[in-house]
């Protein structure tokens, strides 16, 4: 299982991250990702799917139209793990290709 994060290395993760958020309990990190059309957002989360199966890490999230909300934190731990800042960097590289 993988090993919860302090929350130094939380702050530092997020420092690499500035579109992402942590929740209010620590628990978990959060970003909206913005498209101009709900086709782009759906392409973006069929992408999205294959990134997280590949590292068995898979995101809640919600698509309304444009926007796709994404939320990581990784059930098992209970938490933020490592594995969560790997896909919101994954993630963040999608939207920008």
């Amino acid at each position: 299982m993988p090993e919860l994060l302090s929350f130094a290395a939380k702050e530092f993760a997020l420092a690499e991250l500035p579109h992402w958020t942590l929740s209010e309990d620590g628990n978990s990190i959060e970003r909206t990702f913005t498209f101009r059309s709900f086709a782009r957002a759906f392409g973006f989360m069929s992408s999205a799917a294959i990134l997280a199966e590949k590292l068995n890490h898979h995101p809640t999230w919600t698509n309304t139209y444009n926007k796709v909300e994404v939320l990581l934190t990784t059930h098992d731990a209970g938490g933020l793990t490592e594995l969560d800042f790997k896909l919101a960097r994954k993630l963040d590289k999608l939207f920008e290709a």
